[in-house]
């Protein structure tokens, strides 16, 4: 594989790095469960958690289920990066294939430290008053990144799909025509 092809995971190694060492500071620095305010007294705070669980602290399965499961969906992850196509036809593949990167980095990130720790090093602790919980989960960068990847591929699918709707009845004859002799 070159350099070239390889280039594509540029958002998987920065949000790596950014959410491990992010990671080691607050187990270097901080005992656990000990909170600083940043923002106000309690809108945003940095709190030391370890989450055995995952998003927002749920539990499912033991640890070896959640490496498993991580592994085998970075794997899926990798797959479609390098053959977006697979996902049906695209408008904006480079916009997909960010959006899957920024998945996989954060899906990373947080193996590493399942793999290291059993646990996921959580620190971001906000507060948004009368929404929807009294206090919103911790989490870090790693769920950060897999949380705006998500919202990327939804906006993929979105301008896709109305990128699709405004295409001229010949051109989707043509594609029709095309699916039909594959």
């Amino acid at each position: 594989m070159n350099l070239k092809k390889l280039a594509i995971l540029w958002p998987t190694g920065v949000i790596i790095i950014l959410d491990q060492i992010s990671k080691y500071w607050v187990r270097a620095e901080m005992p656990l469960w000990k909170s600083y305010s940043v923002i106000g007294s309690e809108f945003f705070r940095l709190t030391h958690v370890e989450n055995t669980g995952v998003a927002f602290g749920f539990r499912i399965g033991s640890p070896i289920f959640l490496i498993t499961f991580n592994l085998i969906a970075s794997a899926f992850l990798l797959y479609f990066i390098f053959k977006p196509e697979r996902l049906g036809p695209s408008s904006h593949p480079a916009m997909l294939q960010f959006a899957l990167s920024m998945i996989l980095g954060g899906a990373i990130g947080n193996l590493i430290d399942r793999i290291l720790f059993r646990h996921v090093t959580d620190f971001l602790d906000f507060d948004f008053p009368n929404f929807l919980m009294t206090r919103w989960p911790t989490f870090n960068i790693a769920d950060s990144a897999v949380t705006v990847g998500v919202c990327i591929w939804a906006l993929h699918i979105l301008l896709d799909a109305r990128s699709q709707s405004h295409s001229s009845p010949a051109a989707k004859s043509e594609a029709i025509s095309l699916d039909v002799n594959k």
